[in-house]
């Protein structure tokens, strides 16, 4: 029986699997259906080892929740395509279902994601899917939040996933939702400064000076002086960059017309005054003033609400409007894909290769 392109792409509808894996399962049932997609099937545990060592990098996340606890599971795909695929995205939920009725927390890191897949055959539906759907599929991590109340948020169809838990308070999902829409756009680190650790502050204000230093063109004009005199007593630039300096020393354009190499010098010479600048004043304001931004930036309480109608009420001072005992207690936010490697798709050279080969 002849295997037509119609044929081809039903039965990739139906189980999402390969163009060449549908029309090879085609080809030895003789175009028998039903057949085609057992042979999918049973050749799963096959297909999972062969696709182990490949990139799954896309995906999507999933949550579930009852009133007080909820769980985010990212599983993914190799493709965006088997992504937006409903028997892959099932697969997903159902995950995330078996999460969220285990006593298991979870993590970032992936904890716990194998004493999941121990639950209720999920392993073995891992391998049945990854034979049908035809790519392999990773569940990667999940997370729970518990407290008084919690709230969920999607976004972009499950690229990102949040969860927000809060206490003092149990009728404000609304609101931890808003909560939760904002974690998912401003993506913060924190819940607040209180968080941050003395070692991690330290690191913060560490990178903070350097960076300053390593921008001469941002540094205060005293600095700045000091490294220009430097520089034209030892001429440690160019005869060139040496003249623009001469001529444009107070122009605030100057950094416009240096070179890279002069440039580079400038923050040479910064970085090797470090231990003098930092007892700076006007220097020690700079980087206290960055560092301020900066966190304000990554704990969620100090950021300004995404929704305030004033452009200025802190997402604190919106949640103390709501409720003044309401208070985040924990918060998760997954992108799918975030710290992996993946790699660059040309879909149309695929196609065109495998109906080369075919």
């Amino acid at each position: 029986m002849a295997i037509t392109a119609a044929m081809v792409k039903e039965l990739r509808e139906m189980t999402g699997a390969g163009m060449m894996d549908c029309k090879k399962a085609l080809t030895e049932t003789n175009g028998d259906m039903e057949a085609a997609v057992d042979v999918l099937k049973k050749s799963g545990a096959a297909k999972m080892e062969k696709k182990a060592s490949r990139i799954a990098a896309e995906g999507i996340a999933r949550v579930a929740a009852s009133d007080t606890v909820a769980v985010v599971v990212e599983v993914n795909s190799e493709t965006d395509f088997v992504a937006k695929n409903e028997t892959f995205q099932e697969f997903v939920q159902v995950v995330a279902d078996n999460a969220l009725a285990s006593g298991l927390e979870g993590g970032a890191n992936g904890e716990d994601i194998e004493a999941v897949l121990d639950m209720n055959g999920l392993k073995e539906l891992l391998v049945e899917k990854t034979a049908t759907i035809g790519e392999k599929l990773s569940v990667r991590r999940f997370a729970k939040v518990t407290g008084d109340c919690v709230a969920s948020y999607l976004h972009a169809g499950g690229k990102i996933g949040v969860l927000v838990a809060g206490t003092g308070a149990s009728d404000v999902k609304e609101a931890l939702t808003n909560v939760a829409m904002q974690i998912a756009a401003m993506n913060p680190q924190y819940i607040s400064r209180a968080e941050i650790s003395a070692d991690e502050l330290a690191k913060i204000r560490e990178i903070t000076v350097d960076s300053a230093l390593n921008d001469p063109a941002s540094l205060p004009k005293p600095i700045q002086n000091e490294l220009y005199t430097k520089v034209e007593t030892e001429k440690l630039f160019s005869e060139e960059d040496l003249a623009i300096l001469a001529e444009k020393k107070n122009d605030k354009y100057l950094y416009n017309f240096l070179s890279k190499e002069a440039i580079a010098k400038l923050a040479e010479l910064a970085l090797a005054g470090k231990a003098a600048y930092v007892e700076n004043k006007i220097f020690a304001g700079l980087v206290e003033g960055r560092i301020s931004k900066q966190l304000k930036e990554i704990c969620l309480l100090d950021q300004t609400y995404v929704k305030a109608e004033d452009g200025k009420q802190t997402v604190a001072a919106y949640l103390a409007s709501v409720n003044k005992d309401l208070a985040i207690a924990k918060f998760v936010r997954f992108e799918v894909g975030e710290g992996m490697e993946k790699k660059n798709e040309d879909f149309a050279a695929e196609v065109a290769a495998q109906m080369a080969n075919a």
